[in-house]
This record gives C-alpha cells, sequence and structure tokens, in this order.
C-alpha cells in the first residue's frame, strides 16, 4: 500500500513539475515574442547571391538614366527599408529620410562608421571616415574652426578666383572638355589648403597619383597584384612619400619654433593645424603617419566631388537655357557692382540667391556621396524596423533626393523649387554633405567654389554643349567629359 501511495505521489510531483515546465516556457514563448513585437522587425529583403550579393545589379542601375532603380525595385517589393548584400557585405539600406536623420545624428553610442571593405583598405586604420567619439569630434573642430576663420576666408576666396582665371585663360582651343577642366580648379585648391603645394611637379605627380588611387574607391575588395585595389593601394604608397615629407618638413619647422601661436602666426594650412595640436612628443611618428593617411583622405573632394558638381551645374544649365538666363541676369548684376575682380569677398558670392538655388538644386539631382554606411553597436529600433547589433546599415541620401514624396517632378531641374521650400539647410530629405556630427565642415567652401565658378564661367563665356550622358557608377561623371565649345562675352 504504501509503495502505491509513493508511486502516485511521485506521479503528481512529477505532474506538478511538468505543469511548471510548460507554463515557464509559455511565458517565456510570449515575452519573446513581446520583446520581438516591442522591437520590431527586420527589413525584408532578399541577399542574392552567395559572396557576389546583389552587387552586379547594383552597378548595373548605374549606367542607366535612373540611378535609383536598384533602389525603387526594392522599395517597391520590401518598403523604404529592406535588406541587401552589395560590394560584399550585407547592409540594411534606408530610404526613409526620417530614418536617415537617425542613423545620420546618433554617433558611438549607436553607430559607428562601417564601408565596404575597399574603403577600408585604401583609407586606411585611422582614417577619418572610421574614426569615432572624441577624437573625431576634436579633429572635426579643428578643421571646421580653420576654414571658418576670416584669414583663411579672405585668401581663400582670392586664390579661388585666381585658380579659376587661370584656367580660363587656357580655353583657347575646342572644345573644352568640363570634366577635365574643373579638377584643375578644384584639385589645385584644395593641396593648397591642405599642404600649401602650389603649381609645379609635386602637385602634377599627386594629381596623376591620387586620379589612379580613386578608382578603387568602390570596386570588389580583391587585392592581388593586377587587381584594381591593388592598384589603387600602390597609387597610395606613392602619394604618400610626398605628403610624409611635407608633413615631417612642416613638423621640424614647427618644433623648432614652438611659440609660433603664442605670437599669432595663424595657421597656413590643414597640416598645420593638425601638427599644432600634437601634446605627447613620444607618439610623434604615429602621430605624423596618420596625418598624412588623413590628408590623403581630405584630397577625395578635390578630385570628384566638387568638380562633379561643377560640371554637373554646366550640364544642367546647358539643358535648361531659362535657368541659365536667370542666373547670368544675377550674376551680371553683381559685377557690374564691382569695379574689378579684386573687390570680391567671401560674402559677395555666398548672398546671390538664385547661384545657391541652381547649387541646391545640383547637389540634389547628381548627389556625389550617393550614402552614408553606419554599423549598429546595439539592437536599434526606427520606425518600428528592427536594425540588430552588429549589422551595416546605408543611409541612401540619392534615393531621397530623387523620391516623388519628396519633390515634385524630381528628374527635372528647377532651382526655382528652393525659393519654395527655403535653403534646405533643416531638411530632412535634403542632405549632400551629410549631417549629425559627421556633416562635411567644408560645406561653405565648397559652395564659394561653386559659386565662384559659375560666376565667372556665365559672365565669361556663352557656351554650346554637345551630346552626353551621365554614369553613376562608381561615382557621378559625365561619359564623354561634358564636350563644350565657348565664345567670349564682349562686355
Amino acid at each position: 500500500m504504501e509503495w502505491i501511495i509513493g508511486l502516485w505521489t511521485l506521479m503528481g510531483v512529477f505532474i506538478c513539475c511538468w505543469y511548471w515546465f510548460v507554463c515557464v516556457k509559455k511565458e517565456n514563448s510570449n515575452r519573446v515574442k513581446q520583446k520581438k513585437k516591442k522591437k520590431g522587425k527586420v527589413p525584408r529583403g532578399n541577399k542574392g547571391w552567395p559572396l557576389l550579393g546583389e552587387t552586379l545589379e547594383f552597378i548595373a542601375c548605374g549606367y542607366t538614366s535612373n540611378p535609383v532603380s536598384f533602389m525603387e525595385k526594392r522599395k517597391s517589393l520590401y518598403g523604404n527599408v529592406f535588406k541587401t548584400s552589395i560590394l560584399g557585405t550585407g547592409v540594411i539600406v534606408s530610404t526613409d529620410p526620417e530614418v536617415n536623420k537617425v542613423i545620420l545624428q546618433n554617433q558611438g553610442n549607436i553607430f559607428v562608421p562601417a564601408y565596404p571593405k575597399s574603403v577600408r583598405e585604401l583609407m586606411g586604420e585611422y582614417s577619418i571616415l572610421q574614426m569615432n567619439g572624441n577624437m573625431h569630434r576634436k579633429i572635426h573642430s579643428l578643421l571646421g574652426g580653420f576654414l571658418r576663420s576670416p584669414q583663411f576666408k579672405a585668401r581663400i576666396t582670392t586664390d579661388i578666383q585666381h585658380s579659376v582665371q587661370q584656367c580660363f585663360a587656357t580655353w583657347t582651343h575646342q572644345p573644352i572638355y568640363v570634366q577635365d577642366q574643373v579638377k584643375k580648379i578644384t584639385f589645385t585648391i584644395l593641396v593648397k589648403v591642405l599642404l600649401s603645394i602650389g603649381p609645379g611637379e609635386d602637385l602634377d605627380f599627386l594629381k596623376r597619383e591620387f586620379e589612379e588611387f580613386i578608382k578603387g574607391l568602390i570596386c570588389l575588395p580583391i587585392k592581388f597584384p593586377g587587381t584594381r585595389l591593388h592598384k589603387s593601394l600602390k597609387a597610395k604608397e606613392r602619394m604618400m612619400k610626398i605628403v610624409q615629407r611635407v608633413v615631417e618638413e612642416r613638423n621640424n619647422s614647427i618644433h623648432n619654433n614652438k611659440n609660433s601661436e603664442e605670437k599669432g602666426v595663424a595657421a597656413n594650412d590643414v597640416v598645420d593645424v593638425l601638427l599644432r595640436d600634437i601634446g605627447d612628443r613620444n607618439t610623434i611618428s604615429n602621430m605624423l603617419e596618420n596625418i598624412c593617411e588623413n590628408i590623403i583622405e581630405m584630397m577625395i573632394p578635390g578630385e570628384e566631388t566638387l568638380p562633379t558638381a561643377m560640371t554637373m551645374a554646366v550640364k544642367f544649365l546647358s539643358d535648361y537655357p531659362l535657368a541659365l538666363s536667370k542666373l547670368l541676369e544675377e550674376n551680371m548684376e553683381l559685377k557690374r557692382q564691382k569695379n574689378s575682380s579684386d573687390d570680391y569677398v567671401w560674402s559677395d558670392y555666398l548672398q546671390l540667391p538664385f547661384t545657391q538655388n541652381v547649387i541646391s538644386e545640383t547637389l540634389r539631382m547628381a548627389n556625389i556621396v550617393n550614402a552614408i554606411w553606419r554599423k549598429a553597436v546595439k539592437d536599434v529600433e526606427i520606425k518600428g524596423y528592427l536594425i540588430p547589433k552588429d549589422w551595416c546599415v546605408v543611409a541612401s541620401l540619392t534615393s531621397v533626393h530623387m523620391d516623388g514624396m519628396n519633390y515634385e517632378n524630381p528628374f527635372k531641374f528647377d532651382p526655382w523649387r528652393w525659393e519654395k521650400s527655403g535653403a534646405g539647410a533643416n531638411n530632412n530629405c535634403f542632405t549632400p554633405f551629410g549631417g549629425g556630427q559627421r556633416l562635411c565642415p567644408g560645406i561653405e567652401l565648397s559652395r564659394l567654389e561653386l559659386s565662384i565658378f559659375l560666376h565667372h564661367l556665365v559672365t565669361t563665356y556663352r557656351w554650346v554643349a554637345e551630346e552626353d550622358e551621365i554614369i553613376y557608377f562608381p561615382t557621378v561623371k559625365m561619359k564623354r567629359k561634358l564636350p563644350i565649345s565657348v565664345t567670349t562675352i564682349n562686355t
């Protein structure tokens, strides 16, 4: 009898344990479901082929007249935020301006820079693109302070005018290939801002090698001899020799004149700014190498972004004569107000409202930095989308700029649209220079160069552009470099 009672007792305990286990498991399952529901869902999408992912289709759309077709197709299938795999990396892509704003404005504690392997290889371990936290804020602040200084503004305005006029003086042959010509202006100015190197062998060498270096910025991350990435890395090595020489000479000069800042001597260029900030002399060798890599990285706007924007502006103005006529009218009025080119100052150019509208519209339609890459350092929910920890996320700027929900007739060049919507500085749908803590410190300088170029172009020449088409990969450029025939205006 006792064994029967013991058996029933044992069975009762087993049933109670089983019931408790089932209830706890169900409760945990419900908790997980609620947590997932609370956190949102990982965006839908397709990662494509093994290794290649959807890279080939992504590249192919860059050679069409619709650069956002890759994004638009996936938006229609999966929504404004979706997952894919491009350039050897699985990513979540956002074409939503509100999601992009969160990505751009949250640094360090939520998102950190993350770029394709080819970019990381080319930029180096201490790249500004990948730099994060206090060090990035410090360098960003140093550069911004230097570029906003009155001494720099006065000097660089004169330098840009001189560079533009020197370039135009060579326009004696026909046709003029705009894409090549504007690089003579922008690269020369930027190398002067960075290193104070003027025209000569060093500048010519840097320009040739940089053209080779930049070709590998977006490519498959394979660096065997003969591959695109390998050739670009070799070009960077050759550039580093010149940059290192300049940086070391300048460092010795600053070291021998420790009190130069106390005497009120302003920094001449970015190298001066960075070298003066070095604290512990025991780490000087590492710091010098970092500075050299940073200087090469900062050359990218001079070879790609600014000259492309200038070329696209000429292309769009050629196709829209009404906008060109209005631009000419405004700039001729400024020219009449001045006695000579020496009278122009920084503010003269940036206070031309229609010229700034033309620049904004050019940047919207031909956004050179088409996307910003980040990596989530923890799970984060944005507008119901879950971006899991360690996933890469791409904020597509071009998709936002060319979305009909954000801009009426987005493929039409319409500078007048900015009179209705304002300058766009606080517009989530207009982010040609990025945003948040990583907003480009050279915004005003870029607009100044574009303004000076357009002012002197339209007040000096009439032109007729030949047929040409825009290519959007690996960077925005004209297929035939935009040939134009020019005639001088008699004033």
